[in-house]
């Protein structure tokens, strides 16, 4: 099982407002919090967390029927970046769940899974639209949706 986000960045730049007082201690742990502040682009690192944690929330949801989303309850460890590329783990109620992520100018994309190595899995990234939903004819593993991005992936 595979879950997968996207997060578009003008999106999420129009949208919220990381740097209020209070979003981060609602939203990360104080290891997390302290990656934000040592980052060379925390703007992007914020991003980059919330994608994880969003992407392992899909996978743990559906395994063990949690369907309450709360962000600082999925701890993020052992993030590795790479360019354009990153890694790490996503901890919720002692499951570990590993993430695979694309960092890119426009958006974010992560994977997440249980298992290690992740499985091989097809990504379409496009753009979206609310009105148009045949993609779900393709029965994707896992949609995510946020600004102008539109992310299925199938195992």
């Amino acid at each position: 099982m595979i879950g997968n986000d996207i997060v578009d960045l003008l999106q999420a730049d129009t949208d919220s407002n990381w740097q209020r007082k209070g979003y981060l201690s609602k939203v990360f742990s104080a290891d997390e919090q302290e990656m934000i502040r040592q980052s060379a682009n925390p703007c992007q690192l914020v991003w980059l967390l919330w994608s994880m944690k969003e992407a392992a929330y899909k996978v743990h949801s559906r395994r063990k029927n949690w369907h309450v989303f709360a962000p600082a309850k999925l701890l993020c460890s052992e993030l590795n970046i790479h360019g354009q590329l990153a890694s790490g783990i996503v901890i919720c109620q002692r499951h570990r769940y590993f993430t695979q992520s694309s960092v890119c100018t426009d958006f974010i994309h992560t994977i997440a899974s249980e298992s290690f190595p992740i499985p091989p899995v097809r990504i379409e990234i496009s753009s979206y639209d609310p009105a148009e939903r045949s993609y779900r004819n393709t029965a994707p593993a896992t949609v995510s949706h946020h600004g102008r991005y539109l992310a299925l992936a199938y195992l």
